[in-house]
């Protein structure tokens, strides 16, 4: 039976002491660690108690890793059938779970050796939705490490493949989820998305990949990286399958801070009917800044975007256009600022949050993983130098910012984001979708092992631009196929007004009805 914690010696005491830049003597701590005896006790209390955690509702066995001759793409951390309850809108169709989300009974590693081992005890919320809904759950799909890349050369167990290309990226940092889909394993899986981490794998793979409006979908069980911007979504072969999971997943749930004031009581529960409804007097903004953007890190010599993409998606609006949508040019010069302002929050708030936070952080209202917090202190604090070069340039860059700068860039971004929302809001104010590429180039040839390191980290950061910013003002975004070059897909991305996520999967769906997307 756990005894709670500890007194602290006063040599400890001194050290925190001097870590605030506390003027303290020796007798001075030995007075403060006495009044410490109050919070010890209340520990020792708190440890005599049982907490609330969710339910695991369906049985399970734990599975195992694939073999490599099962797993030809690297698209699967752990296989382990979880069967649901036979009915509902997800009944006959496979799901994978992205291996950022807990999942019962199966090992969760999040892409990185630092957390490799570990076995959570509860369900995410999405997951008993999913169950509940008819799914059947194959496993945990491989992503990148800690989720922190757009590529797909980050993950710990090796690069996820592109099955239309197995040399070149599936994406990140949800790349296993896409290539699981592009593979034919599974109808639907599940993704993340802080910087555009379901759209971007979705559009490389050829698949369809949805972030909802923030807040819609519960975030309760997956690992967070940042508060204002973490989402989960459904991937899918086709967008009513989209909808199908979008249906199962969406809804208030108690435990997640992020819906509180925020998911309106009319949200929309069945998001098939969208489903054949056409474009027919649907107003689409072409937003103009998404498409011929040089590289967005500067002078890197890093691709921007690719003429054959910027063509293919400007020919499916086309096709929108004779299907009977109003087609019209726009322009946000705000979509820039979007960028940055993203870049700043993301990299303090998964500093603070996600790894001085312990993946839990503090302030907030909800179901706090104590199991995942105690694995992410101890294997961070053992196994820190395993983590991916990309994933330490985060953890820095995101530290200095908030350790030298006081976090005032990060407070300063916060406060302009709201003027970024409000410039797409007053465009979705006349047209019913924005549209730009979902990604501006195609999918990039995975970097050697061996690739100097400010190739594997440009690799992994140089394709967020129109992605990141949907991240930064929560409106609901969809990355649906248009198009092929060169065996590679491209893929349109149409952002919607906040909770109208119906409206975003009609047009895709009439994207989807154009013909076949291989042959555009």
């Amino acid at each position: 039976m756990p005894v709670g914690a500890n007194l602290p010696s006063v040599a400890r005491v001194l050290e925190m002491a001097d870590s605030f830049g506390l003027d303290m003597s020796e007798e001075d701590a030995t007075l403060y660690r006495g009044f410490m005896q109050g919070v010890i006790n209340s520990s020792r209390r708190v440890d005599a108690m049982t907490e609330d955690k969710p339910e695991v509702k369906y049985p399970r066995a734990t599975g195992a890793r694939p073999m490599p001759e099962d797993n030809p793409y690297n698209a699967w951390y752990w296989r382990s059938e979880i069967k649901g309850s036979g009915k509902g809108v997800l009944k006959g169709l496979k799901v994978g779970i992205k291996d950022a989300v807990c999942v019962a009974g199966l090992p969760m590693m999040n892409g990185s050796r630092v957390f490799e081992g570990w076995v959570p005890d509860v369900d995410a919320t999405i997951v008993t939705r999913i169950l509940d809904a008819g799914g059947t759950i194959l496993g945990k799909t491989n992503c990148e490490d800690m989720s922190f890349s757009g590529g797909s050369h980050t993950c710990a167990l090796g690069p996820v493949r592109n099955p239309h290309k197995p040399t070149h990226s599936a994406g990140g940092s949800s790349g296993g989820s896409g290539a699981a889909i592009a593979a034919g394993d599974c109808e639907l899986t599940t993704g993340g998305d802080q910087g555009g981490s379901i759209r971007i794998p979705a559009c490389w793979n050829g698949v369809v990949g949805h972030k909802p409006s923030y807040g819609l979908v519960p975030y309760t069980g997956a690992m967070m990286i940042e508060m204002t911007m973490d989402h989960v979504g459904p991937m899918a072969d086709n967008v009513e399958n989209c909808a199908r999971l979008l249906s199962a997943m969406a809804g208030p749930d108690p435990l997640d801070p992020r819906q509180r004031g925020v998911i309106p009581k009319n949200y929309v529960k069945d998001y098939t009917a969208a489903i054949g409804k056409g474009c027919k007097g649907i107003k689409i903004g072409v937003l103009e800044e998404g498409f011929g953007f040089p590289d967005p890190w500067g002078d890197t010599g890093l691709p921007g975007s690719e003429k054959v993409v910027d063509t293919k998606v400007r020919n499916a609006i086309t096709r929108l256009k004779k299907k009977g949508a109003s087609v019209t040019k726009v322009s946000n010069p705000r979509h820039e600022d979007a960028f940055h302002l993203w870049n700043i929050i993301i990299l303090a708030g998964a500093t603070e949050f996600m790894m001085k936070g312990n993946g839990i952080g503090t302030n907030w209202a909800g179901f706090y993983n104590s199991q995942l917090l105690d694995n992410v202190a101890k294997s961070a604090q053992a196994r820190i130098n395993d983590l991916s070069v990309v994933a330490k340039l985060v953890l820095l860059a995101g530290e200095y910012m908030q350790s030298d700068y006081y976090g005032r860039y990060h407070a300063k971004a916060q406060n302009i984001r709201g003027q970024i929302r409000r410039s797409y809001d007053e465009l979705l104010e006349t047209y019913d979708v924005l549209v730009t590429p979902a990604v501006v180039m195609r999918a990039t040839k995975i970097p050697d092992q061996d690739a100097p390191v400010e190739e594997r980290v440009g690799m992994a950061l140089n394709m967020l631009h129109n992605s990141a910013c949907i991240n930064l003002t929560g409106h609901p975004a969809i990355s649906v196929p248009c198009g092929m070059s060169d065996s590679l897909p491209i893929g349109m991305q149409i952002i919607g007004r906040h909770f109208d996520d119906l409206t975003v999967l009609q047009v895709a769906d009439a994207v989807e009805k154009c013909g076949n997307w291989k042959n555009m």
